[in-house]
């Protein structure tokens, strides 16, 4: 007689999946001069946005309870007002920031993790997760191009450190 394996529940049974957003980016770096990109408030604007978006800060404070107030102007001219709040700084291992437009009572924020993860090549493994309000906002936000946006973002934080290591 054979004993039923019955599996214990799931640790993602109740993670939103239909809400996030997941972006990953093998970035030939350190852990700690890719997380400085990140924190340093000289280096974040350089690289941060899609291709051909310039950022424009108004306020810009990188520490737990700061506020980075910015907005990316589109090649065209488009202005798109930014808020981060930053929630967690571990470093050199995560980010953890609210997300959206510059209004107090954004209904579109989300919650955005970021990790760094390096590996024993010398490599970091960043990974960006977004956690939308709902199903809904989540699929407009992969209509708006979010996966290719952030795609791209990550590709001008992998060039902006290769050039700070000379490569």
């Amino acid at each position: 007689m054979s004993a039923t394996f019955t599996p214990p529940p799931s640790a993602w049974q109740d993670w939103p999946l239909d809400r996030e957003i997941v972006l990953t980016r093998v970035i030939d770096a350190p852990r700690a001069l890719v997380y400085a990109a990140w924190t340093d408030p000289a280096q974040i604007q350089l690289w941060f946005g899609p291709e051909g978006f310039e950022i424009e800060s108004r306020e810009i404070d990188l520490r737990p309870g700061g506020l980075w107030r910015f907005d990316m102007v589109a090649p065209g001219g488009t202005r798109y007002d930014n808020r981060m709040r930053f929630l967690r700084l571990e470093a050199p291992s995560l980010i953890e920031v609210e997300h959206g437009s510059d209004r107090d009572d954004d209904p579109g924020r989300f919650r955005m993790l970021v990790t760094f993860d390096e590996q024993s090549d010398g490599k970091t493994v960043l990974t960006l997760r977004q956690m939308h309000p709902s199903k809904a906002q989540r699929d407009g936000a992969i209509g708006f191009g979010a996966v290719e946006y952030g795609g791209q973002t990550l590709a001008k934080l992998a060039r902006h450190v290769a050039k700070l290591r000379g490569a």
